[in-house]
């Protein structure tokens, strides 16, 4: 069988004309080997209506075997030729013929070199591409971060404002002297807090020892 890929031909057949062939020797061989069953079946019984034939089935069988053989051979042979003649001559597309979906190249021609660039400068917009895509990822990503930050940000001025108002709640209009106002009332309630810590250790241990 041909080597040759014959993909133009494929192109246009949509099948490889090989595989055609291939298809076409199995169906002749499956066809070869029934009819010769087919004989052998038509031998044994005219045996069969013979009187006193010593033939048996496993000698007719022996003898199907042989001429089948010799058949298949010469079937190779004549399809051998029949390939060739076919492949040339039906199943072949000249190199002169050009297919409607291909009329596209002869009216815009490139040389190797040429379609070399071109895949190679397909190649640098795709890693342009890919190079824009993960920056506009990152700003993305850049964004949700900052969305965060001001949400952080509008919570912080809305305690300072609510920081602000207690303050003129209390008096203390001016923000330094809120802000001191409150760092002296941390302190106090941090002595507070030392001062009971230390109480409750020392009752702790005057429970110890009683």
């Amino acid at each position: 069988m041909s080597v040759d890929p014959m993909a133009y031909e494929a192109q246009f057949f949509g099948f490889t004309p090989q595989t055609c062939m291939l298809r076409v020797y199995i169906a002749f061989q499956d066809y070869l080997f029934e009819m010769m069953l087919v004989v052998e079946g038509v031998i044994l019984k005219k045996l069969d209506a013979i009187p006193g034939c010593q033939i048996s089935p496993s000698q007719i069988r022996k003898c199907t075997e042989k001429f089948l053989l010799f058949m298949k051979d010469h079937f190779d042979k004549l399809f051998g030729r029949m390939e060739e003649v076919l492949l040339q001559l039906v199943l072949n597309i000249p190199r002169n013929v050009l297919l409607p979906e291909d009329k596209v190249h002869e009216q815009y021609p490139y040389s190797k070199e040429e379609f070399q660039a071109l895949q190679q400068e397909l190649q640098q917009l795709q890693q342009q591409c890919r190079a824009e895509t993960a920056a506009g990822e990152a700003l993305r990503a850049e964004l949700e971060e900052q969305k965060v930050v001001m949400g952080e940000l509008e919570k912080i001025l809305q305690w300072f404002n609510g920081l602000e108002n207690i303050c003129r709640e209390h008096g203390t209009g001016n923000f330094k002297e809120s802000f001191a106002f409150l760092t002296q009332n941390s302190k106090k309630l941090q002595d507070v807090l030392k001062d009971v810590v230390e109480k409750s250790k020392k009752m702790e241990q005057h429970e110890q020892l009683l």
